[in-house]
């Protein structure tokens, strides 16, 4: 079964098996290079990394919409009940299993605030769909163990922030996806802002093939 991988911009993705869809991270009112709106999002869960406003996003108003959860670290879920949703929350080293398949929280190096007000801690993330399993990384600096997530889930794509600033740079995310061992990667969180990187020409893992994905391209995998 193939999964189909969508960029939408900065850092958030659709991925899609044909049956079952879920929603990454999506930042898109406001979102300079977003590729669609959030009334065409069409999900069976929406899942978040951390609590910035450049990863919530429309959340409420897509798991609204397509009566999906929201899948999540524990503060951010309850703060999704508040505002009426379903909500699913978990942490670092948990898995959520549902009917299409996996989400496991993976630690991230970053902080987690939504307003101000801080918000649980920050995750990436390990989605299997589709026969497919994709490690988002989430916001996060570089850490050693990404090695032992590689060897863990062994991930058949990474999605690497590559953007500086407030995660790692290109060179710094080159080593990240050397460790994480998924044969391909696609670089996120840069192009956005003026702050982040413009070019992922230095974003150069050996032994992994780069897919940039301009907003709105899709990468599908065979699993």
């Amino acid at each position: 079964m193939a999964l189909t991988i969508t960029y939408l911009g900065h850092s958030a993705f659709t991925l899609d098996d044909g049956r079952h869809s879920v929603v990454i991270d999506p930042f898109l009112t406001g979102n300079p290079t977003a590729s669609v709106e959030p009334d065409a999002v069409r999900a069976d869960a929406v899942i978040l990394t951390h609590a910035h406003e450049d990863h919530v996003g429309d959340t409420v108003a897509i798991a609204k919409k397509n009566d999906a959860p929201v899948i999540a670290c524990h503060e951010i879920a309850l703060w999704a009940e508040k505002q009426g949703c379903d909500a699913t929350g978990a942490n670092p080293g948990g898995r959520v299993t549902t009917d299409w398949g996996w989400v496991a929280f993976t630690q991230a190096f970053h902080s987690s605030s939504y307003e101000g007000v801080a918000m649980g801690v920050a995750c990436g993330v390990v989605v299997h769909l589709g026969g497919t399993t994709v490690y988002h990384c989430g916001d996060t600096g570089l850490f050693s163990d990404m090695k032992l997530i590689g060897e863990i889930y062994r991930p058949q794509v990474a999605c690497v922030p590559i953007g500086d600033a407030y995660t790692m740079g290109p060179e710094l995310a080159s080593k990240a996806a050397e460790w994480i061992g998924a044969p391909v990667a696609i670089p996120m969180h840069y192009k956005t802002f003026p702050i982040l990187a413009q070019d992922a020409s230095g974003f150069a893992p050996k032994g992994v093939e780069v897919r940039e994905l301009a907003p709105g391209e899709s990468y599908e995998s065979k699993g």
